[in-house]
């Protein structure tokens, strides 16, 4: 008898001595609750890395990413009325045509009070812009703001291609002589812009 079978064998010899629980009721977690999840989701982005803009009414979005980033010469996202990309992830070739972005444009659909993230779902055909940009931009209605993690994840819907990922802040880690580098694995940046 190899191994394998010995290990199914045992196994179903023992299973009725295990005894077997029901799931626990997810519907009972609650999570945190903020007055004013708005309020706390800005204090957690900065908390985290993050610079935070609050789109005035009437203010020219392009302007005010070119303003945040004014050295930047590569811009790519295909966010409906940014006319400073350069690139669209819709329409390279590959995701390598991205190599070299300064700044990454996307939307955000939820952000997260509890602990500043947002939930960025692939909404182009190379995603490789979330990560592969010097800096990134993200944007996201006010309204999409919820508390906590229990309410962003009912929320979340896979659009688009199937994917997406919660964002928090620029990429950082400590992994190396426990010295911080920002940028390991993603941008070294982000800045978030809150519309209406």
């Amino acid at each position: 008898m190899s191994t394998k079978e010995e290990i199914l064998a045992a196994y179903r010899r023992n299973k009725n001595a295990v005894k077997e629980y029901d799931m626990p009721d997810l519907d009972r977690l609650k999570g945190v609750e903020y007055a004013d999840p708005v309020a706390r989701f800005i204090d957690m982005s900065k908390s985290v890395g993050a610079d935070v803009v609050t789109l005035e009414p009437g203010a020219d979005i392009n302007n005010v990413i070119k303003k945040a980033y004014p050295e930047a010469k590569v811009f790519a996202g295909n966010v409906p009325g940014i006319t400073i990309a350069q690139l669209n992830p819709d329409t390279v070739s590959s995701a390598q045509e991205l190599n070299g972005t300064d700044v990454g444009i996307v939307r955000g659909e939820i952000g997260v009070a509890e602990n500043g993230c947002i939930w960025v779902p692939q909404t182009m055909k190379e995603r490789a812009v979330c990560f592969i940009s010097e800096y990134l931009v993200i944007l996201l209605s006010r309204k999409n703001i919820v508390s906590n993690m229990h309410q962003a994840y009912r929320r979340v819907e896979m659009t688009g291609y199937g994917y997406g990922c919660f964002i928090s802040g620029p990429s950082k880690t400590a992994d190396i002589a426990q010295a911080l580098v920002m940028g390991a694995q993603a941008a070294r940046g982000v800045t978030v812009i809150l519309t209406d």
